[in-house]
């Protein structure tokens, strides 16, 4: 089967109400196909954390450096898509594509290793308020646990060629393409370097890629922070979101309408082609 197969074959999976509290039934069977799917590559860690009482679990698969050994130990790469969704929508875009497309990265990096260690991350309860995430990366601070890069995957596939489709937080209209046609890299600034390689790693695997660099966490345009890469910010780890730039783009962000048949799947395959190269010239 090749990727855009695979892709779709879990997305039929993943997209489904999963609210974790209104749609539990689809909630646990979400984490038990993505636990079953990461535990072929080795054992999956389950960082749980409280809310009210209520535990709810991160799913963790740590995937070896190419060498190990004599090597240096080099910081882990760690990559997270949330698997949680709103209440009322199936949440195909947001964001059962970025958890299709961790999945498929944790078959890609089993079988033939980056440089770094990988920690792959699928996190629960992002849509109250970043709250896996937030959890996580403060116990990473606090064990003082370095990492190379934090990525999130946050809405990766859907893409409009429509003039005039992509819209912007003041005044990034100036300098961005008013077409929806590209996959974004948001990043502090820690991570420039990585924003301007990967994106050159992404375009050379046939997809439009933007770069955009934020100050002072992400403060000063908020909708760069709605995403897990935020709380990792927040502690002062380099951490990046990969996105269609949900709502600036898609018109079906947190409707009912947020369904597979909506989602662009050479898009969504290419952007995972791409992050597979940039993550391994990293």
């Amino acid at each position: 089967m090749n990727l855009k197969a695979r892709l779709h074959n879990h997305l039929t999976q993943i997209a489904r109400e999963r609210d974790p509290y209104l749609a539990t039934a689809g909630h646990f069977f979400v984490q038990e196909y993505i636990r079953q799917e990461l535990s072929q590559w080795g054992s999956v860690e389950i960082h749980t954390f409280e809310v009210n009482n209520q535990s709810f679990n991160n799913l963790i698969l740590n995937l070896p450096p190419q060498s190990s050994g004599k090597q240096r130990q080099l910081p882990p790469i760690l990559i997270g898509a949330h698997y949680d969704a709103v209440p009322g929508t199936s949440g195909a875009d947001d964001n059962a594509t970025g958890v299709v497309v961790l999945l498929e990265l944790a078959r890609k990096f089993a079988a033939a290793p980056a440089k770094y260690p990988l920690r792959l991350v699928a996190f629960d309860m992002e849509e109250y308020g970043l709250l896996g995430s937030t959890d996580y990366a403060r116990l990473l601070r606090q064990q003082q646990q370095p990492l190379r890069l934090m990525m999130s995957l946050e809405m990766l596939g859907y893409r409009d060629y429509t003039p005039g489709s992509q819209r912007y937080p003041a005044p990034l209209e100036k300098f961005y393409p008013n077409t929806g046609d590209f996959i974004a890299l948001i990043g502090n600034l820690r991570t420039l370097p990585d924003l301007i390689g990967m994106s050159r790693s992404i375009r050379q695997a046939g997809v439009s890629s933007q770069w955009l660099p934020v100050p002072n966490r992400g403060l000063i345009v908020p909708q760069t922070r709605l995403s897990d890469h935020a709380p990792f910010w927040d502690v002062g780890y380099p951490a990046m979101m990969v996105t269609d730039t949900a709502f600036m783009r898609n018109p079906h962000y947190h409707k009912a309408s947020d369904a597979i048949a909506t989602l662009d799947l050479d898009f969504l395959t290419g952007v995972c082609e791409g992050l597979e190269v940039a993550i391994r010239r990293l």
